[in-house]
This record gives C-alpha cells, structure tokens and sequence, in this order.
C-alpha cells in the first residue's frame, strides 16, 4: 500500500471516528435499568436536527426495540428547547449548490425514523419542556406518550419558510378536532402545553417541577406494557384551564372558516367573521400570518392535511417525501430557498415570494407537488420496510 494511499485510509477513518464523535455528543444516552433516556444536545442550536442526530437516533431506536431488556425509551431536549426542527442550513446550502439530492437524503433519513417511531412496539414517552417545532413534533408526536408543560411552545411554522409541514403532518394535523389542523398548519399558530393537551396533542400535561419526580418513577417500569406507562402518568398529570384567548376554544369560528376548500375562500370567510365577531383581533392576526406566508406553501399544505385525512401514516410520509423533492428542485417555486434567506439567513423577514398571489398559483402547479419526480436519473419514491406494529391511536382523544 501507498503512502498516500495510506495517509487518505488515515484521514477517511479519522473522519468517521469524528462523525461518530458528533453524533453521540448530540444524542446523550443514560441506561437506567430496563429504560433508555435519550437526550437531545444541541442547546445553542435549539436541539435543531442535523443528520448525524438523525441517524444516531434511527440507530438507538432500532435496536433497542431487539433489545428484550429495554422496556421504555424516554426522549427529551437539553435547555430551552425539545427541538426546534431541522436544520434547514444545510438543506438550502445544498439546494443553492444544485444537489437538491443530498437536502432530500436527509429526509430519506428523518422520514424513516418519524415512520419507525408511529410504528414503534415499545412505549416511547417525550418530555416536551420547551420549544417543539417542526422536525422536533415529528420526533415526538408519533410516540405513544406526549408530555407537555407550562413552557411549551408547540408550532408547525413550514408556510412561513416556503415549505408545508411535514414529517407526517399531514397525518397528525388532519385528525385534530375539526378543521383545527388546517388552522394550525396553514397559520403556524403556536400554541402552549394546556392547548396542546386540550386538542390531542400531547397525551399529558405535567408541571416541570415535577418531571424529575416522573423520571424517577418511570425508571422503575419493568414492562413494555403501556399500561404501566399510562398508570404513572396519569398520577402526575393535570388538566390546565385555557387562556382565555385561546383560539381552541373559538373552533367553531375555525371550522368555519378553515373548512372551506381553497385558501381563498378560507381568507375570504376569516374577512367575513371579522364584521361579527368582537372583539376581532385574533381573527386579524390569523388573516395577517396567512397573507405573509408563501402562496405556494399555503396552496401545497391545505390540500396535503386534506389528503391526510384519507391516508395512513406510511402514505402521508411518502407523499410528503414527494412534495419535498419538488420544493427542493424548485421547478415550480423557489420559496423555500427564499424563505429560509428572509426568515434564517438576513433576518429581515421580508421574503418575496413567487408566485406572489395566492391566485397565480394555479391547480395545474399545485398538482406538480403530488407527481412523482419525472426525468431524475435514480430517484425513487421513498419506500419503507414492514412494520409489524402501527398503535391506531397516534392522536389522543382531546381533552375539553
């Protein structure tokens, strides 16, 4: 062997040996008897994910569910946050580059955990003491158990970037009561643990001084029976009242208006209610996010929740895996290049979208989303292995 050919062995293997490094200092793992507490750990970057997170996590997941000594895997975030989505950096780096590939690899990745998580044969409770947005509601909405608190901050924000929430979105979002779904997705309302419990959401809400207490006794679970899971849960939750502002408790305004069939129409209903309803203000700041939001995302988005509601888990990933490759192509539309600029890059949150009307995006350029990719050279649509186990009920029954 070479020198040179010896010195590149070298550098290669250093490589992985520093990849590996990374991903396992941004996945802490504690091993507590028959329970795994996986720790995301990217504070500064809001636990945002990158795919070394992702695939680390993928990883833990599977083999843990081989494992018959692990009955239980916790996930929660270190500081601030849960996790705040994915690090969409990147993914634009790559966009800008030309290698929309390599940004759709990574959701090859992200959409094969959020499938072995709704599918997952173990009790997987997440602790969601802080910001979950995004890739983050991915990581932790398909789980069995949800744990919200007074400091989180829940949000599907995609619309404002030039994408559509995703990572089975379309799933969670369309089986919310009524039309709340389209309201949040379409909006990226945010919303706090009471409403997030209240909707389905999260399946708990318990207050952060007591998770030390929760962790503690969930440790001594010795079985993978979510029962036993739900029985310690349910001693620690409680049930907060609603702001008296939340738009939760004006859903028969929402059913209304986000009922309806087009963006426009739903925008025109809104407009309609503001001339009954008093006071008025909320419906304004409604019509004010959907009017700042890319044309194109709002039109791809209501029709994805809408099509959710139709389909599996399974499809609704890997239609939405079809939709994020045509926004990564940009054939169509830019915005998410753009968006991402205006919202993560300059930060002067004035993006200028194209299509700029919400009628100059078409049906026909809509439809182009929900193709498959036509003349790309190895591109497949995103396929799964069996799974054994789906539990029906992702969605918990909400709690009014």
């Amino acid at each position: 062997m070479s020198r040179r050919i010896k010195r590149q062995k070298g550098r290669e293997e250093e490589e992985t040996r520093a990849v590996k490094m990374a991903s396992h200092s941004q996945v802490l793992v504690e091993e507590k008897s028959s329970v795994r507490i996986l720790t995301l750990n990217r504070p500064n970057q809001l636990n945002a994910l990158c795919l070394n997170m992702i695939s680390r996590l993928l990883q833990l997941f599977l083999a843990y569910e081989e494992d018959p000594s692990v009955k239980l895997v916790i996930l929660k975030g270190q500081g601030r946050a849960f996790c705040a989505g994915g690090d969409a950096l990147p993914l634009v780096r790559d966009i800008v580059q030309g290698k929309w590939r390599l940004a759709a690899n990574f959701l090859t990745y992200q959409y094969t955990l959020n499938y072995v998580l709704a599918t997952y044969s173990k009790p997987q409770v997440s602790i969601l003491n802080g910001i979950v947005m995004g890739g983050g509601v991915g990581l932790s909405i398909h789980g069995r158990f949800r744990i919200a608190t007074e400091n989180t901050v829940f949000a599907m924000p995609e619309t404002a970037l030039g994408l559509f929430p995703d990572v089975g979105a379309s799933y969670f979002l369309s089986r919310l009561p009524g039309f709340f779904g389209e309201y949040v997705g379409l909006t990226g309302a945010r919303l706090d643990g009471a409403e997030m419990l209240a909707c389905g959401l999260a399946t708990h809400f318990v207050p952060s001084t007591r998770l030390t207490a929760l962790e503690e006794d969930l440790c001594k679970v010795g079985s993978s029976d979510p029962s036993f899971v739900s029985t310690i849960l349910d001693a620690y939750t409680q049930h907060p009242h609603l702001k008296q502002k939340s738009v939760f408790l004006r859903l028969d305004v929402i059913d209304r208006c986000f009922s309806r069939r087009t963006v426009e129409e739903i925008l025109s209903a809104l407009e309609r209610e503001t001339a009954h309803q008093e006071p008025h203000d909320w419906i304004s700041t409604i019509i004010g996010a959907l009017k700042k939001a890319s044309p194109s995302s709002l039109k791809i988005s209501l029709r994805s929740i809408r099509e959710g509601r139709l389909q599996g888990v399974g499809q609704c990933l890997i239609r939405e895996y079809r939709m994020a490759c045509h926004v990564f192509k940009g054939e169509t539309s830019k915005d998410f290049v753009e968006g991402c600029r205006a919202i993560l890059i300059d930060k002067d949150r004035n993006p200028k979208w194209k299509p700029r009307r919400l009628e100059d995006m078409k049906d026909s350029m809509v439809d182009q989303y929900f193709e498959r990719v036509e003349e790309e050279e190895g591109w497949e649509d995103l396929k799964f292995l069996p799974r054994n186990n789906f539990h029906a009920s992702t969605m918990a029954t909400p709690k009014l």
